[in-house]
């Protein structure tokens, strides 16, 4: 298939040139969340809530594609946890040999709408699965590269298409997103050399991540949303976002039977 990249009026304008204010907010909260984090399997559904939120999107899906084997992986949300559902729909576009496929064969390494790269896009059988699997019409691609033999993205669906505000914010996420795979890669090895060390596997806290315990910590010291945010530097938004993944994770509904909880359970210093 013959790649047709349509150019953008911004073609030339710096990417930060187009980014707000809260654009490096969202950033910022993405990159201390995922360096807190030490349980690798929370790395992506964490960087797919961000990228939902971002980007006004239904769906965000990460593959990784061994073509000659035509083999790989997947993990979507939408905004649910696909499950192995995903993989029937990455393998299904492999077949169907994807504009994306191509676009990253190509070696191009840039975010890149489907619009772009694919002339028949809203006629296309790609476009008509997807609206009717998740009621998407839109799609982005966010390259992966660094693995080699490899080709590996992050597409993002929605109703509508992506602006070129949309495109730089990608741009600038891209190296985050990049370096937050290394990330969990090393998170996965160090977690396997401790627990092949001790012969254990590591004990969870209920799942929370160490961002999730120091928001509960500091709400069971009795701070505000605001006070919160202002102690760890992130957005009240964000805080909120914590506390909701507290609250369901620990089967609570409000501040005081969640703080009621981990002291009992000793998550918290009673």
């Amino acid at each position: 298939m013959e790649l047709t990249k349509k150019p953008s009026r911004w073609e030339n304008v710096p990417a930060m040139a187009l980014l707000r204010a809260s654009d490096y907010e969202r950033m910022l909260d993405l990159l201390v969340e995922v360096l807190e984090t030490d349980a690798p399997e929370s790395v992506w559904p964490l960087m797919a809530a961000h990228l939902r939120e971002a980007f006004a999107c239904d769906t965000v899906i990460f593959a990784e594609l061994f073509l000659p084997r035509q083999s790989g992986r997947a993990e979507g949300w939408a905004p649910e946890n696909l499950g192995d559902s995903v993989r029937d729909i990455v393998e299904r576009r492999m077949r169907q040999r994807h504009p994306l496929i191509a676009y990253l064969e190509a070696n191009q390494q840039r975010p890149v709408t489907m619009t772009q790269i694919c002339e028949h896009w809203r006629h296309s059988l790609w476009r008509s699965e997807a609206r009717r699997d998740f009621g998407t019409t839109h799609q982005m691609g966010l390259p992966m590269p660094g693995v080699p033999g490899a080709i590996r993205a992050v597409s993002l669906g929605r109703k509508g298409d992506f602006t070129d505000h949309e495109l730089a914010l990608a741009t600038r996420i891209q190296p985050l997103l990049l370096s937050a795979d290394k990330h969990i890669r090393e998170l996965r090895r160090v977690r396997e050399e401790r627990e092949r060390r001790s012969g254990f596997p590591a004990l969870p806290h209920h799942d929370l991540t160490p961002r999730e315990l120091t928001v509960l910590g500091l709400l069971a010291e009795g701070l505000t949303t605001e006070a919160i945010g202002r102690r760890l530097a992130i957005s009240p938004h964000t805080v909120n976002r914590h506390l909701e993944k507290v609250y369901r994770k620990l089967g609570t509904n409000n501040r005081v039977s969640t703080v009621l909880l981990a002291r009992g359970t000793g998550l918290v210093a009673g």
